[in-house]
């Protein structure tokens, strides 16, 4: 009997000190299995945290704007020159070849072996060994002496040939061929085929053909990004945009590097939505909108419509009061963006709010998610302490 009646005894106690744990606990959720924050969390969080300096924001339509044009990369058409090459300069190290004719009779070069391609047997020709212009600019010609061809074009190389001539050879006539053109190069490296130094040619070779002589990218065309590098320049667009915009297709001048960068893009999704992953997008960029529907959208019964938020390292310049704000290590402000699907007009404003490389996007539960889960474990421990009751009371 009195064990019966110390069972009893304990069984009331226990399911006292249960229900109040339960409904001291309620309010604040901390011990309930969750996915992450609640939206009320995350909206307090500047207060509860002032020294982590994290914002939050709401996002609308003047936010996203800012956001947007923040985000807006410079055009290669809007930088770099894209002024052709006038003429073909001979540089320092190129190696040229020079052909001097003389009208008969020959009076400087007369003694010399024909060349075959002299044409007619009236005239005689005479082709200079083939030389590379030396490092101070100049190549050497008998009985014209030492002449400037770095910064020249093979025409103004070949007057000034002519001029020194005169007075010594008969009517002299000169041609000037490059043989390998070692200056006025554009070098191509990264994910191509072949890494090259493609010589430009008077033509004006332009960015997509640099990356044709090489073989083409090696990874799919929207995962990749060009890189051009000129004058202490350097300027990044996706190759998708530079196919799509014939403009960005530039023209390309000696010494520029043509980098091909694999660079895979990528958000996390957490929370109440259809997959929890890494996801994968394009270089030429994604909106909220579309991250929202690649992550499987929002799970209907569990997610709250108004805790949409964007974990992201923010530009100061995307910010509104960036000034006031202490900023990362590495320049940039910890934000929380906040998007309420409960609102029709968002769904407009998602469509043009970018997403950005290693965001967070999460989806909290919903409140009453949060009140079923409380209302199920303390259902599952009355039921619990009814079972203690009853085997109590059936006991001697």
């Amino acid at each position: 009997m009195k064990n019966g009646k110390f069972l009893r005894n304990a069984a009331r106690g226990t399911a006292a000190l249960t229900v109040a744990m339960l409904v001291g606990c309620a309010s604040t959720q901390n011990w309930l299995p969750s996915a992450g924050a609640s939206r009320a969390q995350i909206q307090d969080l500047a207060q509860a945290q002032p020294a982590s300096n994290i914002q939050v924001v709401e996002i609308n339509d003047k936010v996203a704007r800012k956001v947007l044009g923040s985000k807006r990369q410079a055009l290669f058409s809007e930088v770099l020159d894209q002024t052709a090459q006038k003429a073909f300069v001979i540089g320092a190290g190129d190696v040229i070849e020079v052909s001097i004719w003389e009208a008969p009779p020959a009076a400087l070069f007369g003694s010399t072996v024909l060349d075959p391609r002299a044409g007619p047997a009236t005239t005689r020709a005479t082709a200079f060994p083939e030389q590379m212009v030396n490092v101070e600019g100049f190549i050497s010609i008998p009985f014209a002496g030492q002449i400037r061809a770095a910064g020249r074009t093979t025409n103004q190389i070949e007057a000034e040939v002519v001029q020194r001539l005169m007075g010594k050879a008969n009517q002299p006539q000169v041609l000037v061929r490059t043989i390998r053109n070692n200056t006025a190069n554009v070098t191509v490296v990264g994910e191509v085929t072949n890494s090259l130094r493609m010589p430009l040619t008077a033509k004006g070779e332009r960015l997509l053909d640099a990356l044709a002589a090489a073989g083409g990218v090696r990874q799919p065309v929207n995962k990749m990004t060009l890189q051009v590098s000129r004058a202490g320049q350097m300027l990044a667009m996706p190759l998708e945009a530079v196919i799509r915009d014939p403009k960005q297709n530039i023209v390309l001048q000696p010494g520029d590097v043509v980098t091909s960068l694999f660079q895979p893009l990528s958000f996390t999704v957490l929370g109440a939505t259809g997959k929890n992953e890494e996801v994968n997008f394009e270089t030429q960029g994604i909106s909220l909108a579309q991250a929202l529907a690649r992550a499987g959208g929002l799970q209907d019964a569990r997610a709250d419509a108004q805790g949409v938020f964007l974990f992201r390292f923010e530009l100061p310049e995307a910010m509104e009061n960036s000034a006031k704000t202490a900023l990362t290590a590495d320049g940039k402000v910890p934000v929380v963006y906040r998007l309420d699907l409960k609102d029709p007009a968002t769904f407009f404003v998602a469509q043009n709010f970018p997403m950005q490389n290693r965001d967070v996007l999460y989806v909290s539960n919903s409140p009453a998610t949060e009140l079923q889960k409380f209302l199920n474990i303390l259902t599952s421990t009355i039921y619990s302490i009814s079972a203690i009751g009853a085997a109590v009371r059936t006991s001697p």
